[in-house]
């Protein structure tokens, strides 16, 4: 089946699902893809992809023994134990930062972690899904487009964007409000990530101060140009800055990692370097720094929103923050999945990646033109692929992603197949996607359920259950996400496509599975839309 693999594609595994994930393991901590790989930091603050190095040699030593039909287990990051299940099965299997609910709160992580008894894993740090900027980048777009089309007539030339964050996911900020033809500054604490960004063609322009940030921003929306531009600078010291000269954006929001306040967060009155060394020193203060910037940062963005601005939390828990901080007015800015992506969620629609495991781009601009004909009636799926192609790097393994429904993914998965069988691809494919329905997040993606079941956590373990018994290649549960520790339980998936028979039906059957499942929770939630689509299915059981 496979003879037409090069030498480079050559397995170091006993079978394209453990090889398949070794390599998506190591490419999670390729320093052009992770964030801190020397500390195994992904992305997300502390988002680790294993525990320690030793569980790094361990997971790729296991992996590399691991028979057909045996299933590694790990632990939070650390793997713990070698069982024989069955080829069906899941190769792998991961629970990873969950705590018994009474006591997942971040002091008692923060103690055990210390211990070396468990790890921070994001969303797609821990299950080696992640990919880099672009992982996020559709998800961004979708969200300034919905804001364009509700405010502002339906496009978002002529507008300004004031935003925070240039790391993992908040990179993608600059080039999701470009794609709506918007203009957005950017405030970014450390530098070499503006400098990362801007090597990536993920930024356009740095600013050397506030003044000439927002002259180059005046400039572009004076000529409706989309623009980008990234500022080195404290973002509650900028936002109060703004509002101080009584300039007002069209947009504000923040995508710091502020939902991890010693980690993720670098509060004002202090240097990027000096709060460094705070951190180390003094936790407890540097916390109470922390606290003391959220409220002033999150105060702007409030005041913005009075003064007319749209304002958003970007999903990183920044109003709650605040609001245990003391200043209960942060919950009067919305979230930004209840106010502008329920209804993608509901019709199943969500973000569906691929990445190539030969590690060649090729691979990737074959599925590309395969899915321009496919799809060349679909002009939000022709026109993202194309818009991709001419802005996007590949970080790491070449990979896309592109929001799909239930019927687009299942003939994605039916093309690859095809394009294995007939030696198109020079190796398998990884399948995997975003948390968007297997997940309880009330702050994010299941804020303000019509029933009130925001933080019913049954959804995400019965989702990770369903893709294990319908056979994904990995399967995790975990908790944390992107807004902490106790906000939020989560399950993800992966899925290997070799060109078999059996890897073809797994594949499909976890397709359905897992997009059915995000479509029969916002169903059982009291959506009509999503209940229309599950009758359609036949997901419903009454």
């Amino acid at each position: 089946m496979h003879d037409h693999l090069g030498e480079d594609v050559l397995l170091r595994c006993k079978g394209w699902e453990q090889e398949g994930l070794l390599r998506l393991f190591r490419n999670s901590l390729d320093p052009e893809v992770a964030e801190y790989p020397e500390e195994l930091i992904v992305y997300g603050g502390t988002g680790r992809a294993a525990r320690d190095g030793t569980s790094v040699a361990q997971i790729e030593e296991r992996l590399m023994q691991l028979e057909n039909d045996q299933t590694l287990l790990i632990q939070s990051g650390k793997p713990v134990g070698v069982f024989t299940t069955s080829p069906l099965a899941p190769r792998v299997i991961m629970a990873g930062s969950l705590l018994v609910p009474a006591y997942s709160d971040e002091e008692t992580f923060r103690r055990l972690e210390r211990r070396g008894l468990t790890a921070y894993g994001q969303s797609t740090a821990s299950c080696w899904a992640y990919i880099g900027v672009q992982g996020v980048l559709e998800g961004t777009a979708n969200t300034y487009g919905e804001i364009a089309r509700r405010h502002f007539g339906g496009s978002l030339r002529g507008r300004w964007v004031l935003t925070s964050g240039l790391g993992g996911m908040s990179s993608a900020q600059p080039l999701g409000v470009e794609y709506n033809g918007g203009v957005v500054l950017v405030v970014e604490v450390d530098e070499t990530r503006v400098s990362r960004r801007l090597r990536h063609s993920l930024c356009q322009v740095k600013a050397s101060n506030l003044d000439e940030g927002l002259m180059l921003v005046q400039r572009a929306v004076a000529r409706k140009e989309p623009c980008s531009v990234a500022l080195v600078g404290n973002a509650a010291e900028v936002y109060q800055e703004i509002l101080s000269r009584s300039l007002l954006p069209d947009v504000v929001t923040d995508q710091t990692a502020a939902h991890d306040l010693l980690y993720g967060y670098i509060p004002p009155g202090i240097s990027f370097n000096e709060a460094i060394q705070l951190r180390s020193a003094d936790p407890e203060k540097y916390l109470e720094f922390s606290r003391r910037g959220i409220v002033q940062h999150v105060k702007a963005m409030v005041e913005f929103m009075r003064r007319g601005a749209v304002v958003f939390d970007y999903g990183n828990n920044i109003r709650q923050q605040a609001a245990r901080a003391g200043y209960p007015e942060a919950l009067e800015i919305p979230g930004f999945v209840s106010a502008y992506l329920r209804e993608y969620f509901c019709a199943g629609r969500g973000p569906f990646r691929w990445v190539a495991l030969s590690g060649k781009p090729e691979d990737i601009y074959t599925i590309d033109e395969a899915i321009l004909q496919e799809f060349e009636d679909n002009t939000g799926i022709a026109g993202w692929i194309k818009f991709v192609q001419a802005r996007i790097p590949f970080q790491g393994l070449p990979a896309r992603i592109c929001w799909l429904n239930l019927e687009q993914r299942v003939r994605l998965v039916h093309i690859i197949t095809e394009f294995l069988r007939e030696g198109k691809l020079a190796a398998p494919v990884a399948l995997t996607r975003d948390h968007m329905g297997s997940i309880a997040s009330p702050w994010r993606e299941t804020e303000k359920m019509p029933d009130g079941s925001d933080a019913i956590a049954d959804w995400p373990v019965l989702g990770g259950l369903l893709n294990a018994v319908s056979g994904a290649s990995l399967v995790s549960i975990q908790q944390g996400g992107g807004v902490g520790i106790g906000h939020s339980v989560h399950s993800g998936m992966t899925v290997i496509v070799d060109g078999s028979d059996l890897a073809a039906e797994k594949a499909a059957r976890v397709t359905y599975s897992d997009v059915g499942m995000c479509i029969l929770r916002h169903a059982d939630a009291g959506y009509a839309s999503a209940r229309q689509m599950a009758v359609k299915y036949g997901l419903l059981s009454h």
